[in-house]
């Protein structure tokens, strides 16, 4: 049944006190408690065809449970196992079918040759960052008279615009510009350029409609009419799928015969954080550009910029892995756009100087801990507002707006809301006088259909994907958007959808647990989004120890009741309600197994997903 929308107040000035929110934490706890018994997930564990299991662990010679997880993610054969554990640069698929690919690697050979002026225009997040970097650094090794720009998030916007060309393009001499992860949308950018000489080369990820900007060439695998397949990319994918048909075109042409010809993989590493940090689904060529970036960053030799992060947040190289890029090297790359301006993260990974890397790194890190503290305040007050209007939590989405909110962190504000509450969110800033808002979403929602369908002749403008999107809107049209986006919300999707699901790939005993079976899983790394990893249940789980660590963190020792062998294992669960104790006793624990390392030694650990308690 429809629910009717529910209009409230923006948020305007009201930062909450440690003692308001104190005292509402009650109201808020239970009001969170309510909602959740409404809205409790739906546990649903895979059932592989037995014929298969089996068949895997005759012929790969490996553990039942390891041969349920690799059928659960269809991979049926010993061939396909291989080639999923096995990821080789050599697997990927040649990129030259995408849509007007060969214009534009036949545009920026002939600007190579003549040396025009080129200017790469990106994005201000990790994977625009990384796409221009990338290709800036191919082309100037190419012998291209290249230079870089990167927009101010708050003071310019995303993508291309015509004053870009009237007061960078023109100024500068630029006869060409390519774009690395924007551009989809710059109709009027394009046609400016044109207007005054300056060809534009889009590469972009994003979703597009025709009309496409009049551009020499748009290479989007997202454009309805590209069927090359490759739509899973991110904005540094689609740039690095570029540089592989822009190498092959210039070896044909002899270009290398007077010039080293660059080795690709030395960029993987920046085309894995771009990928990882974008979250898109890591399959195929992404699975495999990650794959390879990752062992360039073990290998100790990547790029200054990457060894100081690493560094600063006391990671080894060694052992870095897809959780390493996405909570604590792309946070502080993403820290500057954010919070400053992004140019300073994309000459933290252009440059070669050590020393050079170390004091951006340094200045990165105030960046991110300033970025956290507006992000906590936000998050507050949006928990205060909730508290005190608790029908909110009964819509199907949840869209609010704020005068003082910086736009900079308000993506991440509205993950961690989808998360929590399984529903997607816009957060909307009206400090400029001119709303900007930032939505995040559910795998139920495709964010950006339905903001196409119902919303878009109430918005100024949007742009992103099925599960993020960034919009601008006017103050005055505030109201009516919450209430169309929620009934584009209520109209495509249902209730079970919205309660959540967890998908488990077997039920595991704590006596099944064993060093090797967490070294058979680690072969399947990496995990991402759209390859995740193997969630496993235990039932009847007994809380022998916990205590919080940090601020939201809860470090337990679990144990099963009825376990013959009396194993307890160490256990970690993030972002919980500090002030809810646990049971004694969990009905059943969704958790993911795995290695937890430090100080060169390593034990096994429950990462705890999910808990059932009657």
């Amino acid at each position: 049944m429809q629910q009717k929308s529910l209009s409230f107040p923006t948020l305007v000035g009201t930062r909450p006190t440690n003692f308001r929110l104190k005292i509402l934490s009650v109201v808020l706890t239970t009001t969170l408690v309510v909602y959740a018994a409404s809205m409790k997930k739906h546990w649903h564990i895979r059932q592989p065809d037995t014929r298969l299991v089996q068949n895997l662990c005759n012929t790969l010679h490996c553990s039942p449970i390891i041969a349920a997880v690799l059928v659960n993610r269809e991979l049926v054969t010993p061939e396909d196992v291989l080639k999923y554990m096995r990821p080789q640069l050599g697997q990927l698929r040649s990129p030259c079918d995408l849509k007007d690919m060969d214009t534009a690697v036949e545009r920026i050979a002939r600007s190579i040759a003549t040396h025009e002026k080129i200017l790469i225009f990106g994005d201000y997040d990790v994977d625009g960052i990384t796409s221009a970097t990338i290709l800036h650094d191919f082309l100037r090794q190419a012998g291209a008279d290249v230079s870089y720009y990167l927009p101010h998030r708050i003071k310019e916007g995303y993508s291309l615009k015509p004053e870009h060309i009237d007061r960078v393009a023109v100024p500068g001499g630029v006869s060409l510009i390519v774009t690395a992860d924007c551009g989809s949308g710059s109709h009027a950018a394009v046609q400016r350029a044109n207007s005054v000489g300056i060809d534009v080369v889009v590469t972009d990820h994003h979703r597009v409609n025709d009309p496409y900007p009049a551009a020499e060439a748009m290479v989007n695998p997202q454009r309805p009419d590209c069927q090359a397949g490759f739509e899973h990319l991110a904005g540094v994918g689609v740039a690095m799928a570029l540089l592989i048909c822009l190498r092959k075109h210039l070896r044909d042409l002899g270009h290398w015969k007077s010039s080293t010809e660059p080795n690709l993989k030395t960029l993987c590493d920046l085309v894995a954080l771009g990928t990882i940090a974008d979250a898109v689904p890591l399959v195929n060529e992404n699975r495999i550009f990650v794959k390879a970036g990752l062992d360039v960053i073990r290998t100790g030799k990547s790029r200054p910029g990457i060894t100081e992060i690493l560094t600063a947040c006391h990671t080894s190289h060694r052992n870095v892995d897809v959780e390493d890029v996405a909570f604590r090297i792309a946070p502080r790359l993403n820290a500057a756009g954010r919070m400053d301006h992004a140019r300073l993260a994309a000459e933290l990974l252009l440059t070669t100087n050590p020393q050079t890397a170390k004091q951006i790194v340094e200045s990165l890190d105030e960046l991110n801990v300033k970025r956290k503290q507006t992000e906590r305040a936000i998050l507050d007050e949006i928990q205060l507002h909730l508290s005190e209007n608790p029908a909110e939590l009964l819509r199907r989405s949840l869209v609010l707006s704020g005068e003082h909110w910086h736009e900079g962190v308000l993506g991440i504000v509205a993950a961690r809301l989808a998360t929590r509450y399984y529903k997607p969110v816009v957060l909307i800033s009206t400090r400029s006088g001119i709303g900007k808002g930032s939505g995040r979403s559910i795998p139920e929602f495709n964010l950006h259909k339905g903001l196409t369908i119902s919303c878009a002749d109430q918005l100024e403008s949007f742009g992103g994907h099925s599960m993020a999107a960034g919009l601008s809107i006017r103050p005055e049209n505030i109201d009516k958007f919450k209430n169309t986006f929620d009934r584009s919300v209520v109209d495509m999707t249902n209730d079970l959808e919205l309660a959540g699901k967890i998908t488990i790939d077997r039920e595991l005993r704590f006596g099944e647990i064993t060093g090797p079976l967490i070294d058979e899983i680690e072969a399947l790394k990496p995990f991402g989004n759209g390859n995740d990893e193997p969630l496993f249940m235990a039932c009847g789980v007994q809380v022998k120890q916990n205590r919080i660590v940090g601020d939201r963190h809860r470090r337990m020792l679990l144990e099963q009741v009825d376990d013959t062998t009396g194993r307890s294992f160490s256990a970690i669960q993030f972002n919980i309600d500090p002030q809810r104790k646990p049971p004694e006793l969990f009905d059943r624990v969704a958790f993911r197994l795995q290695w937890n390392r430090w100080n060169g030694r390593k034990e096994a650990q429950l990462l705890v997903e999910e808990t059932d308690e009657s």
